[in-house]
C-alpha cells in the first residue's frame, strides 16, 4: 500500500514481530464497500503488522504537540480516511503532529460480500461479538502502549514534545484509546480524546488521568452502549478531580468522523481544538 497523499512516512510498530500473535490471521485486505452497505467507506481489514502513519505539519508552524490517531471499525476493520488519514490531515494543517494508527484486528473473511455478511451477523448478536472482542484486547493494549512509546522514543527526530504525545480515537478506536491510557502505569497518552467510542466498562480514574475529551451524538445508533459509556467515562473523570469536556451534539449519528453532514457534529473539530489550546497542550505556537 503505498502511502496515502501528504503523509511522511510510515513505520511499524513491531518490525521484529508483535509479541502477541492474532489467531487464524489472514492476508491485510483494502477495499470500499458499496454504498448500500452498513459499513460504506474505505477500509483495511485482517491487519496483522500494525504501524503509524505519519503527517507531519511544516516546521514553521509546528506546535511541538502529537496526536495518534485511533480509526474505529468494531474492532474488526479500520475507517483509515474519515477516521484516520483525513483527520491527520486536518490536524497537520494546524501545526499538530498526526500519526494514524493501524493496529491489529480481529480476522474476517477475505471475500467481501462474505465480510459484510459477517458483520451483519456479529453487530445483531453481541453475545458472539463481546467475547471476541474481550479475547483482542492484549493485542489492542499491546499496539497502543506501543504507539505512544514509539513516538515519544523518536520526539527529537520527529520535532515532538514527549510530554504532549495524545490519543485520539472513533469508535472502537476510541476503545482503543481508553484502553491505553487507563492500563498506562504512568506511561500513557498525555491527552486522551474518544469520539463516539464505548466498551470500557465500570471506570476508575487513576490519580494522573489525562486531560479528556468526549463528543457523542444523542441519536447515535448504538443508544446507550455509547452515551452510557460517556457519562460512565466522563464521572469517573470528574469524581478524580481531573480535566474533562463532554459534548454531547443533538444530531450526528455514529460514525461521522470527518464527514460533513450539516449537523451539530460537524463542529466537533473546532472544539477539540479549541479544547487543546484551553489545556495548553499547542504551547508551542
Amino acid at each position: 500500500m503505498t502511502l496515502p497523499q501528504q503523509a511522511a512516512f510510515e513505520v511499524l510498530l513491531w518490525p521484529d514481530g508483535a509479541p502477541t500473535v492474532v489467531r487464524d490471521a489472514r492476508p491485510e485486505r483494502w477495499f470500499t464497500s458499496p454504498p448500500d452497505a452498513p459499513f460504506h467507506y474505505r477500509q483495511v481489514r485482517n491487519v496483522t503488522e500494525p504501524s503509524l502513519t505519519a503527517f507531519l505539519p511544516e516546521p514553521e508552524s509546528a506546535t511541538g504537540t502529537a496526536v495518534i490517531i485511533c480509526p474505529g471499525g468494531a474492532h474488526h476493520t479500520l475507517a483509515i480516511d474519515h477516521e484516520g488519514n483525513d483527520v491527520a490531515r486536518w490536524l497537520a494543517t494546524r501545526g499538530v503532529a498526526a500519526f494514524v494508527l493501524k493496529n491489529r484486528v480481529l480476522p474476517t473473511p477475505d471475500d467481501d460480500d462474505a465480510f459484510e455478511l459477517h458483520m451483519r451477523d456479529l453487530m445483531s448478536n453481541t453475545a458472539t461479538l463481546v467475547p471476541r472482542i474481550q479475547a483482542h484486547l492484549p493485542h489492542l493494549l499491546a499496539d497502543g502502549q506501543r504507539a505512544v512509546q514509539l513516538v515519544r522514543e523518536h520526539a527529537a527526530k520527529w520535532g515532538i514534545a514527549p510530554d504532549r504525545v495524545g490519543m485520539l480515537g472513533f469508535s472502537a478506536g476510541g476503545h482503543l484509546a481508553v484502553l491505553t491510557a487507563l492500563q498506562a502505569d504512568g506511561a500513557g497518552p498525555d491527552f486522551l480524546a474518544p469520539i463516539y467510542g464505548s466498551m470500557w466498562g465500570d471506570v476508575t480514574a487513576p490519580p494522573s488521568a489525562p486531560p479528556l475529551f468526549l463528543a457523542y451524538a444523542n441519536d447515535d445508533e448504538l443508544g446507550y452502549l455509547v452515551i452510557g459509556a460517556n457519562w460512565t467515562l466522563y464521572d469517573a473523570w470528574r469524581a478524580a478531580g481531573r480535566p474533562v469536556e463532554l459534548h454531547a451534539y443533538t444530531r450526528g449519528g455514529h460514525g461521522f468522523g470527518l464527514h460533513a453532514q450539516g449537523l451539530p457534529s460537524d463542529h466537533w473539530t473546532e472544539q477539540f481544538y479549541a479544547w487543546l489550546q484551553a489545556e495548553g497542550l499547542l504551547a508551542g505556537r
